[in-house]
């Protein structure tokens, strides 16, 4: 493992073309997955986004084995103030400072020098042994994710297509957390590289932790503020860095035997997300439908390299489409966007439908529990309807 020295000048910064450069070197002589282990027949199959409206991890787990037995995962309970989206998986990245009611970025405070400099040792270490990676600052612990942990012991002996977990992504993280300041981490060159290099390490252990569990590991990333592609907000975000972050984390998530999925619950550059690496592209079908087809030639080239789509089908964020809606009804609105998704291609409905996961459009952690309950038994009983017309 290479050792570092602090310099006097430039404290950690140095460290940084390093790290780059043995860690691409790494990616290189490390193999792919055989690609034939990696196949996965979707199938229509139904699995959920993360968050539930409950406290206890194993009440939120008797939802997931009753609805989503096929493809379980660990459930986030957003009550719990550890589990929230920028304080979940910032854990011993550097420079990240919380208490019980914020969390920020402050380089000043601290050994920061020293912090990154055992950080980037931590890390390489890491990329060279990855059986490391359980004792490392790169693993979730149990006060950040007990549903993860619960989900271990429940998941013994439990027959599954795959298992999924979730993490948050790189942009959402790094343009949610703030110095003193008010700058987003993204802009802070030496934040950005700590951030991204810790995100795809926690995704290698998470993998390798699920993988433990189910040959078939799942993991997405999810990226709500990639809404903002576009808008004025992210005018000098640059599309080639941000797609080079997302592969970053990718490939190493996909080394650890994972297929990763991007999950945006509104409208995003679509045509951006389809062009990385992703397995898996998850979105908001109910409420976005029309955006994501309108980059069909990007989805055509998505499902021809074997991508597959989670059909954020089942709303979540209108209680009142909640309501009115049935399985029956949402097999009919399936059908039709499948359609129009199909016109003029070879994807019909049912060879969409092999590469396709049925799910809700988002989280169910800010409904009340009889609304999230329905929106887990649609899910279910849509992909029931699914698989016995169309596989």
């Amino acid at each position: 493992m290479p050792q570092f020295a602090a310099h006097p000048a430039n404290g950690y910064a140095f460290l940084l073309p390093v790290v780059r450069r043995l860690s691409r070197l790494l990616f290189l002589v490390v193999p792919m997955v055989d690609e034939q282990t990696r196949k996965f027949a979707a199938n229509g199959l139904a699995t959920l986004i993360g968050s539930l409206p409950v406290s206890d991890p194993d009440a939120a787990l008797e939802l997931i084995f009753s609805h989503t037995p096929e493809i379980p995962l660990w459930p986030q309970l957003p009550g719990n103030p550890r589990e929230g989206m920028l304080n979940q998986f910032s854990e011993g990245i550097p420079g990240i400072r919380e208490d019980h009611e914020r969390i920020w970025i402050d380089q000043g405070s601290g050994d920061f020098a020293g912090e990154t400099l055992s950080f980037y040792e931590r890390y390489l270490a890491a990329l060279e042994s990855p059986e490391e990676l359980a004792a490392s600052p790169f693993a979730v612990s149990r006060e950040r994710a007990p549903g993860l942990f619960a989900f271990a012991e429940a998941m013994a002996g439990r027959p599954a297509a795959a298992v999924k977990g979730q993490m948050t992504g790189p942009f959402t993280l790094l343009t949610g957390l703030h110095d003193r300041e008010g700058r987003a981490a993204y802009y802070d060159p030496a934040m950005r590289e700590l951030v991204v290099k810790g995100l795809s390490l926690k995704a290698a252990w998470q993998v390798r932790f699920l993988a433990a569990l189910n040959p078939r590991p799942i993991l997405f990333l999810d990226e709500p503020a990639l809404a903002g592609l576009g808008s004025s907000a992210f005018l000098t975000v640059s599309l080639a860095e941000l797609k080079a972050e997302l592969d970053e984390i990718i490939a190493l998530a996909r080394e650890a035997g994972g297929l990763v999925g991007v999950h945006v619950c509104a409208n995003t550059d679509w045509d951006f997300l389809l062009g990385t690496s992703l397995d898996i592209v998850s979105f908001d079908a109910y409420g976005f439908f029309d955006r994501f087809a309108a980059c069909r030639d990007a989805v055509y080239r998505f499902l021809d390299r074997g991508g597959i789509i989670a059909w954020g089908i089942v709303p979540t964020s209108d209680k009142e489409a909640i309501e009115k809606e049935t399985a029956e009804s949402l097999l009919a609105r399936w059908e039709e966007q499948a359609d129009l998704l199909a016109t003029g291609s070879l994807w019909e409905r049912k060879t969409l439908l092999a590469r396709t996961l049925i799910t809700p459009s988002c989280g169910t952690g800010a409904l009340p529990l009889p609304l999230a309950e329905k929106v887990l038994a649609l899910t279910r009983d849509l992909s029931g309807l699914l698989r016995a017309k169309y596989l």
